[in-house]
């Protein structure tokens, strides 16, 4: 079974742990069994997270076992990192394990300078004082998530929980991933590449949520859906409901639509034996040509490959 490890220090940031741990708990496969063993390891027995104390059960040398490493929030940046979690951490990459940090996390990856010379994020209050701390290090202030070879890093708040479905569905598939953000209550739909400073609209008490319409159009996939269609369903002129897409999506309809067929195309590569023409068609794509260079867009590389990759995974699972 896959060995998350998420670990936690004093002023670990409880949300940044939780989120983790919750995400990869929750996680089952197909058969119902877990799809992750994960452990909590602490840099001491006894840690203090600000608003109360946690007795952790885990060392740190649980990471030299661990399959992934999540390296949690702290609320003071500017506090020492642990030498010892510095080695241990770097001892874990170096065998291979993935790794992965949580919001104000990237300071504590970046200063075992496994993210020089790559991409990484963290909150956008955070993301000048890690640039101007660590330089070599690429900092893409706005996105939710980066993911740059082994090494992984996300926003605040609830960008982990995107980056750890993410992760997921690349060890498992989108059907595992999907079920999890159902068991967490969130869609999944954020990718990486969406802009941290969104500013999602609760659904009002006015009727103007979209959900009842982002439901619609989940179970509208198949047809050849325009603004104008989907506009009219929505009782509201193109611009009304665009405005109102950018505000509670943080995208444009057609955007979010097409974000939609491609994670339905997904699914039905891993989970049937329909030709990547009849997937097309399923999930609403004009011709397979057009499927295509979307689906590459998306997961960068064919339908083919991504079929190819997750029965592989799912073949070595089996062994």
């Amino acid at each position: 079974m896959h060995r998350v490890a998420v670990v936690a220090t004093d002023r670990t940031v409880p949300f940044d742990l939780a989120s983790p741990c919750a995400v990869f708990e929750s996680a089952r496969l197909a058969s119902g069994a877990r799809a992750y063993d994960v452990q909590v390891c602490g840099t001491a027995p006894d840690l203090d997270l600000g608003l109360f104390r946690i007795a952790v059960t885990h060392g740190l040398a649980e990471l030299t076992r661990a399959d992934t490493v999540v390296l949690a929030g702290v609320s003071d940046v500017h506090a020492a990192v642990s030498p010892a979690l510095v080695r241990a951490v770097r001892r874990a990459a170096a065998r291979g394990a993935r790794i992965a940090s949580v919001c104000s996390g990237a300071f504590l990856l970046a200063a075992t300078g496994l993210l020089d010379g790559r991409r990484a994020t963290t909150h956008w209050l955070g993301a000048r004082e890690l640039a101007r701390r660590y330089p070599s290090i690429r900092v893409e202030p706005e996105v939710l998530w980066t993911e740059d070879g082994q090494f992984l890093t996300s926003a605040g708040a609830a960008a982990a929980l995107d980056l750890c479905l993410h992760m997921v569905r690349r060890d498992h598939g989108s059907a595992v991933a999907v079920d999890a953000a159902r068991r967490a209550v969130m869609p999944l739909a954020r990718d990486g590449g969406q802009k941290q400073f969104i500013a999602h609209a609760p659904p009002a008490a006015d009727g103007e949520s979209l959900a009842p319409l982002l439901q619609w159009l989940e179970e509208s996939l198949a047809k050849p859906l325009t603004l104008d269609a989907i506009s009219r369903r929505a009782a509201m002129s193109v611009r009304t409901l665009s405005r109102r897409f950018r505000e509670q999506t943080g995208t444009t309809p057609l955007q979010w639509l097409l974000r939609a067929r491609v994670r339905r195309a997904q699914v039905l590569l891993e989970t049937t034996g329909n030709s990547v023409d009849r997937v097309a068609v399923a999930v609403g794509f004009g011709s397979v040509t057009t499927f295509r260079e979307h689906f590459r867009r998306a997961v960068a590389t064919s339908p083919q490959a991504y079929r190819r990759a997750f029965r592989a995974r799912t073949s070595g699972r089996a062994r």
